[in-house]
């Protein structure tokens, strides 16, 4: 293979990951707090909007990103209402806030169909781009290839080095635990969905600021799907989460790239294989009992504060 070509693929590689890692790196906080949020297709797409209205707008990329968060967490917050104090079933909220988020991204974006955000420029590396194939391909980003990276290994040490992220971990193992220990459940579990909000919203941004900038109703195209079974290929740890999209963000440029590549498959195949993978990856570790034995013990259990 070219070397050209295979540096090429590995750079595309990586852009058609960032999303998934930012949305995967969302859903994956809210879990660990146990919170099973189904919307993360929604909040993609909304943040997708707002990060893209923004740049249109004229505001620089630090604003869109930001706007694309807030919009983000402020539609996971209606779920953290609805969820932690109104008690509604999780599974179903999280269903209609998907729904709501791609028809509420539809009809506020129709203005912007036809429209491109402004290119955003890469930050090349000195010395390390210049290495041979592999330096092009990983050094030489856009600015929101490292964000997700720093965000994992920030989120890595939360969990795992941090009190507040131990407490985190413990509401999530076992609620009825952490509040007879006096810590706020509800507190924690809302600020878990509001940041996990605000990154699912940056993944959707990332679609319409750098990897096709352009805003297309429904463009998410299943990828907060993806970035739900990521969390459970990961088996809750952030690192993971990364290895896990870049797997299936291969997967992904492989079927778009597979007629250049002489792969004599159907292309309706190809379309369909990042989500034949996503499913055989999780039958896999589920006939392997690893699954279910990572997921934190409340994950998915309504808890109602006693008075």
């Amino acid at each position: 293979m070219d070397h050209g070509l295979l540096t090429s693929i590995i750079h595309a590689i990586i852009v058609a990951s960032t999303p998934l890692v930012f949305a995967g790196l969302g859903a994956l906080i809210q879990e660990r707090a146990g919170v099973l949020n189904l919307g993360i297709e929604g909040l993609m797409i909304v943040g997708a909007l707002a990060g893209f209205a923004s740049a249109l707008a004229g505001y620089p990329l630090v604003v869109s990103v930001v706007m694309s968060g807030l919009a983000g967490a402020a539609l996971a917050s209606i779920f953290a209402l609805l969820v932690l104090r109104l008690y509604a079933n999780p599974v179903a909220t999280g269903l209609a806030l998907t729904l709501f988020g791609l028809g509420l991204s539809a009809l506020a974006g129709s203005q912007y169909v036809g429209q491109a955000a402004p290119q955003v420029s890469e930050w090349i590396i000195p010395v390390l781009s210049d290495i041979p194939v592999i330096g092009r391909a990983f050094f030489s980003h856009d600015p929101l290839v490292y964000l997700s990276i720093i965000v994992a290994g920030v989120m890595w040490w939360f969990l795992t080095k941090s009190r507040t992220g131990l407490i985190l971990r413990a509401v999530g193992e076992n609620h009825s635990s952490a509040h007879s220990l006096g810590f706020s459940v509800l507190g924690i579990r809302f600020l878990a969905i509001v940041s996990g909000g605000a990154l699912a919203g940056i993944g959707g941004a990332y679609l319409t600021l750098v990897q096709t900038p352009l805003f297309v109703e429904g463009m998410t195209a299943g990828r907060g799907w993806i970035a739900l079974a990521l969390v459970v290929f990961a088996s809750w740890r952030p690192f993971r989460v990364i290895a896990g999209a870049y797997l299936f963000g291969g997967v992904s440029i492989v079927q778009l790239h597979g007629q250049a590549l002489g792969i004599s498959i159907a292309a309706q195949w190809l379309s369909m294989l990042p989500y034949i993978v996503t499913i055989l990856a999780l039958v896999i570790i589920a006939s392997r009992g690893r699954g279910g034995h990572a997921a934190p013990g409340s994950l998915g259990i309504t808890f109602k504060e006693s008075k």
